[in-house]
């Protein structure tokens, strides 16, 4: 065997094994990206839980809903975060969940950015608090900008990848079969059941 056609076969083989370790992997990346989302989406929802009117107050704070509107926000937005929250950490309606995930947070960043831009001193309100900040304490938008940016580009892969590993709508069926699939015993499923594999030695012992 000349050494270009060891370089090819060394080169095929490389290819073999890191297209396993990929297809592996991404469903775990995905899984990782749902569980930061939800986790967040909790912490943000129970903190405002516990004190709707400081809740409604923030809202308020960013002048850009009417009072009645940002009193029914104030009030909903905990509770849709939780529910947000815990379906993408079971894994269920996980593509829906994460669309609604990434419009809040794309709606975050709309009112923080309004706030910057028009000069308000206000707590994001983002972990509960809210409203205007005391007199001295200026507020710092920039990283929760770029936090709620990193949790929208989270959501978004969430949305358009599969579910990733431990979910439930793998387990009753509710999103299809694909080469990533998120059952975490499919990639020794597909071994077993891959009639090359099991080919391969009988032609050694042909040959």
């Amino acid at each position: 065997m000349d050494e270009e056609t060891i370089t090819t076969v060394t080169t095929e083989s490389s290819a073999a094994v890191q297209l396993p370790r990929a297809r592996i992997a991404l469903p775990w990346v995905t899984t990782v990206a749902r569980l930061v989302v939800a986790g967040v989406l909790i912490v943000a929802g129970w903190l405002k839980m516990g004190a709707p009117a400081l809740s409604i107050k923030a809202v308020e704070a960013y002048e850009l809903l009417p009072t009645a509107v940002a009193e029914i926000v104030g009030y909903v937005l905990p509770i849709l975060e939780i529910v947000i929250g815990l379906l993408l950490v079971v894994g269920l309606l996980t593509r829906l969940a994460a669309v609604v995930a990434a419009l809040l947070m794309l709606a975050f960043v709309i009112g923080i950015a309004s706030a910057w831009a028009r000069g308000l001193n206000i707590d994001c309100g983002c972990f509960g608090g809210g409203g205007e900040l005391p007199p001295g304490q200026r507020a710092n938008y920039l990283p929760e900008i770029l936090r709620d940016l990193g949790l929208l580009a989270l959501a978004a892969w969430v949305a358009i990848k599969p579910p990733g590993r431990l979910a439930l709508d793998a387990a009753l069926g509710l999103t299809p079969v694909t080469d990533e699939d998120q059952s975490p015993y499919r990639d020794e499923l597909d071994a077993d059941d891959d009639p090359e594999a099991d080919e391969e030695p009988n032609r050694e012992k042909d040959d």
